[in-house]
């Protein structure tokens, strides 16, 4: 509070004396506290990133007339997020004669409204200004130098300066659309090349591959590739293409882009920096670069995805239920993704109870869902501990997907664990041993295995062998490192077990298992003041189960040879 306080007297001394507000208002005697006032609410409302409130007390406090860069660039950051795009190009046009306009992200947007109506002698002119106004980042550079290639590209029909190492797998993904732009022979080549690519997952370029080959009418490719698109370990942009491309809506391809359309190109650029400053957590300029993406291109709403996660992750959650009520419910897999995510806001505003009887309801009423609608189902009642509902929709999957895929280990692994919750030992080990002959040596899988036939005292030796090739394989992994120490506490090997509950403790000092683990190999190490701490650490972690809890307790009062 006192904090507060001091800061909001610092912005007032800046105010009225570091710019010429005080003055100004004076001559025009429209100086008061209500002006005032107005404007450190919108400044709060600002930090809230609540867009509505901002903008009203920004217009409530414009007779201030304050020549202030902070509070203009504000402003015009406001208008963009609410969507007021033409808004504030407007804005920005009218405070350019006083100088206030002139940063980076006011003459983005200036160089984009002038470049889409082609006029290339005002664009010039930005590009310069742009180069002036950039900060000192990275970002700034990449989209000054795009937007002028793009600037080019479109004044000439000519790829100019086509360097695809320039900025990594950005100018490679850039390459590909400007040449598709120009109806390039190599534009299929790159965009495959951007699939295929080892580098990280750039699966997303399937879609804009899809894109063009509806361009060529090539439909044949497009069903080829679709086919074999694993229906549930995939992005939503993909499966809800997969989706299309089955149901013959190949329309909805071009609908949504057309890299011969110059707004598209530009929106597609500004959804991968926006990703870039989400990566950041920069969610002000990662939601400003969006905002501008989506005005170009509004049809594809798949980019909205990231705003709404922008706006989750930073609490905003009605301005993300705004949002996703855009999505149309046509589309399966994004109205999917819709009622997820508002069962996680329920979740996260009121319970799980409130959650799981919203998504419930809205699953029930979707007739023959998809394999990844019902795996999504199958993991949320898993995560909620609804091991019985888990098993029936896991097992619906696996009769719908090739049992010789990875997806089905995954899923086996999934069952199995939920029927170990249960303690139907029989079943769980079938299941993870089946996972373990598709895909074997998993770690995952070994380690929950393994370290379910020690919480059973059940083949000790054996999965302590299969922990320590696991632990080969992830020797940071911390889960596994408390697995292998277990099973040597429980040879009464004590020394060998500290040595990786030690390491283990250091990688998850709050986990409640790891501590009372630790705990117990120190008591037996005779190192019982040490053991009561690490008990009594996992006592009071709110995760801890209560089962846990009642032995701790039994522990702390008794110690364990008395047990």
């Amino acid at each position: 509070m006192r904090f507060n306080l001091i800061k909001i007297f610092l912005i007032i001394s800046f105010i009225l004396f570091q710019t010429e507000a005080y003055s100004k208002v004076s001559d025009k005697n429209k100086f008061n506290h209500k002006y005032l006032s107005n404007y450190f609410s919108a400044l709060v409302s600002y930090d809230a990133q609540d867009n509505q409130e901002v903008l009203k007390y920004f217009n409530l406090s414009k007779s201030l007339e304050l020549n202030n860069i902070d509070y203009f660039k504000k402003y015009i950051f406001t208008l963009i997020n609410a969507g007021q795009i033409s808004k504030a190009i407007k804005e920005i046009n009218n405070w350019e004669n006083k100088g206030n306009s002139n940063f980076f992200e006011t003459n983005v947007l200036l160089l984009i409204n002038n470049l889409i109506n082609k006029d290339y002698e005002k664009v010039n002119q930005l590009l310069l200004k742009l180069n002036e106004t950039q900060n000192q980042n990275a970002y700034d550079h990449i989209i000054y130098e795009t937007l002028e290639s793009y600037f080019e590209l479109f004044q000439t029909n000519e790829i100019l300066d086509e360097d695809n190492n320039k900025f990594g797998r950005l100018s490679a993904i850039t390459s590909a659309f400007q040449n598709c732009y120009v109806d390039s022979e190599k534009t299929n080549s790159l965009f495959l090349n951007l699939i295929n690519s080892s580098e990280g997952d750039y699966s997303r370029y399937l879609f804009f591959y899809f894109s063009k080959k509806v361009e060529e009418k090539d439909f044949e490719t497009i069903k080829q590739i679709s086919s074999t698109i694993d229906p549930i370990d995939n992005s939503l942009i993909i499966l809800q293409s997969k989706n299309w491309v089955e149901k013959l809506n190949f329309k909805k391809f071009s609908q949504l882009f057309s890299c011969k359309n110059e707004k598209h190109l530009l929106s597609e650029f500004f959804f991968l920096i926006a990703n870039l400053y989400a990566a950041e957590e920069d969610y002000i300029l990662s939601n400003f670069y969006l905002n501008i993406s989506n005005y170009l291109n509004p049809r594809f709403y798949f980019n909205l995805t990231l705003i709404i996660e922008n706006n989750y992750i930073t609490k905003n959650y009605e301005i993300s239920k705004k949002i996703l009520n855009k999505f149309n419910n046509q589309d399966e897999l994004y109205k999917w993704y819709k009622i997820k995510k508002i069962s996680k806001i329920i979740s996260q505003k009121e319970n799980d109870i409130k959650s799981l009887n919203f998504i419930e309801s809205e699953y029930g009423k979707i007739k023959n869902p998809s394999t990844k609608i019902v795996f999504d189902m199958a993991n949320i009642y898993k995560s909620l501990k609804k091991y019985k509902k888990a098993i029936e929709l896991y097992t619906l999957v696996m009769n719908q997907i090739d049992k010789n895929s990875e997806i089905y280990a995954e899923i086996l692994y999934r069952r199995g664990g939920s029927y170990e919750r249960l303690k139907n030992y029989k079943d769980s080990d079938i299941d993870l041993l089946n996972s373990l002959e598709l895909v074997p040596n998993d770690p995952y899988v070994t380690n929950y295995l393994a370290y379910s036939w020690l919480e059973r005292n059940y083949k000790i030796k054996e999965a302590l062998s299969m922990l320590r090739e696991a632990y080969e394989q992830r020797k940071n992994d911390p889960y596994i490192i408390d697995s292998i120490g277990w099973a040597h506490y429980l040879i009464k090997d004590y020394e060998e077990a500290k040595k990786y509950l030690l390491k283990a403790i250091k990688l998850m000092p709050n986990d409640p298992i790891v501590n009372d683990h630790y705990g117990d190999i120190l008591w037996m190490l005779d190192k019982k003041i040490q053991a009561r701490y690490f008990w009594k650490n996992a006592l009071i972690q709110n995760e801890t189960e209560e089962k846990l809890k009642e032995k701790i307790k039994e522990k702390l009062l008794k110690g364990m040879s008395e047990l």
